[in-house]
């Protein structure tokens, strides 16, 4: 008997740990890891309160939004969406697909990865031709695994994601043992007086909750896959989430103080990529750049799996006539194409889309997680996402490039949007307006409960 409850007690143990990895490696790719190095530099001696700000928006938003698949029992981003209306929900899930896949997210994985691990080694008048051949073997690849689903763990959790790990943690060790300097560094002006908030809006930049509204539907259709279902099923998504989370978090703050200490060796660096390629040149020497490419690769390439993957399953459930395998090479194809145009161009026109969609998938999150059992569950969504869509497409106005905020209507716009509602200048003007939103909205439903259950009452009197 003992026997027995130890072997169990080991293989749920097995599958608990898989499950986290899978996790983990399918939402931490490139942006993960430069982000942060990036944060350490900006907050110098400030870089625990930024760290704190960048795990909350980095780490735990991902995390609800898997909770919130997965308590909903949605079977993807469609189902999730879908009491605030049929036709939001369509467009809900087709504008976070294409953001996320094959316009934008997808394809940065596969640039980041050549800019980093391929361009250093070839000649400048190679690099067209380079770029070509890199990605179309990169999203080669990731066609010809995203065709077998019932391998998803396996292909994702047990071999990719370790061997990530492994190269993340042999730079931590050499770096630790032999930092680069001090921390006590000035910090740049908002990390001086706003660290902790600094911090918290530079997470967004992973756009990890946005990713994991959609990743989920596959995250969900692995686990099954293993016999888990409903109230099983979310407790190891639960269990394995914090495992998984909390080693982001360990990585997240490693990173920062990467970059904190790099101030002592170096100056602050245009963005996280040089900076992570200057650390990691420092320690390993020519091997570096090397050994970094390889890294970020191994990374990015798992996230690119998990997004072509959600993608043709989301896609093929709106628009069921198109089969799975002809999304899958829908998306590939497309994201193949878009990388080609390099990575500075997409993540120029990606950044005001993202403003506009993270704020509506916070809101529908936190619908998700506290009413979407409630009776009255409908009037929250429609009133939660009614009072985020206003802030969420001035954000993207704000963020939108200096051509279209220095025109007169947006610039008026814009400014009386900054004065006027709380938090707007910080980058967090959905907040309160979602709030107050999300509060009329149980309320209004709580009283039209009431006035039904009355008009039963009094219709059964006669």
């Amino acid at each position: 008997m003992n026997k027995t409850v130890t072997g169990k007690s080991h293989r749920n143990l097995g599958q608990l740990l898989v499950v986290s990895s899978l996790i983990f490696g399918m939402f931490f790719g490139s942006g993960n890891l430069i982000f942060p190095v990036h944060l350490g530099q900006l907050a110098g001696s400030h870089w625990f309160l930024a760290a704190l700000g960048f795990a909350i928006s980095g780490s735990l938003f991902p995390l609800l939004a898997i909770l919130a698949v997965v308590t909903t029992k949605s079977d993807g981003l469609f189902d999730l969406a879908k009491p605030v209306g049929r036709r939001y929900a369509a467009l809900f899930l087709i504008l976070v697909h294409l953001t996320i896949g094959p316009f934008f997210g997808t394809p940065r994985t596969a640039t980041t990865a050549y800019e980093m691990a391929v361009q250093p080694f070839l000649p400048q008048r190679f690099s067209t031709v380079g770029m070509l051949l890199f990605t179309g073997l990169f999203f080669g690849a990731a066609y010809v695994l995203a065709t077998h689903q019932n391998n998803l763990v396996k292909i994702v959790g047990k071999y990719l994601n370790a061997a990530f790990l492994v190269m993340l943690a042999i730079i931590f060790v050499v770096a630790f043992f032999n930092p680069m300097g001090s921390l006590n560094h000035a910090a740049t002006t908002a990390y001086q007086t706003n660290a902790t908030i600094s911090g918290f809006l530079e997470g967004y930049n992973t756009v990890d909750a946005v990713a994991l509204l959609a990743l989920s539907v596959t995250f969900v259709h692995a686990v099954r896959g293993l016999g888990y279902h409903d109230r099983e099923l979310t407790k190891l998504t639960a269990q394995a989430g914090t495992l998984s989370i909390g080693l982001e978090i360990l990585i997240y703050f490693g990173l920062v103080l990467l970059g904190a200490f790099s101030l002592s060796q170096m100056k602050l660096s245009d963005n996280g990529a040089v900076a992570l390629s200057a650390i990691v040149g420092h320690y390993f020497s020519n091997f570096g750049t090397l050994f970094l490419g390889v890294l970020v690769t191994l990374g990015v390439f798992t996230t690119a799996l998990g997004l072509v993957t959600s993608f043709a399953q989301d896609f093929h459930k709106l628009f069921p006539k198109v089969s799975y395998l002809a999304w899958l090479r829908v998306t590939t194809f497309v994201s193949f194409l878009v990388a080609n145009a390099g990575l500075d161009t997409i993540i120029a026109w990606s950044l005001p889309v993202l403003m506009l969609l993270y704020p509506l998938s916070l809101a529908l999150i936190l619908a998700a997680l506290t009413v979407a059992k409630r009776p009255y569950a409908g009037i929250v969504y429609k009133m939660t996402i009614a009072f985020t869509a206003v802030p969420a497409v001035l954000d993207m106005l704000n963020s939108a490039p200096q051509v279209v905020t220095q025109l007169g209507p947006v610039h008026t716009v814009l400014t009386f949007y900054h004065q006027v509602i709380p938090f707007a200048s910080l980058g967090l003007g959905w907040l309160v307006p979602t709030l107050v939103g999300f509060t009329l909205g149980v309320v209004l439903g709580k009283l039209r409960l009431a006035s039904q259950s009355t008009t039963t009452v009094d219709n059964d009197r006669f």
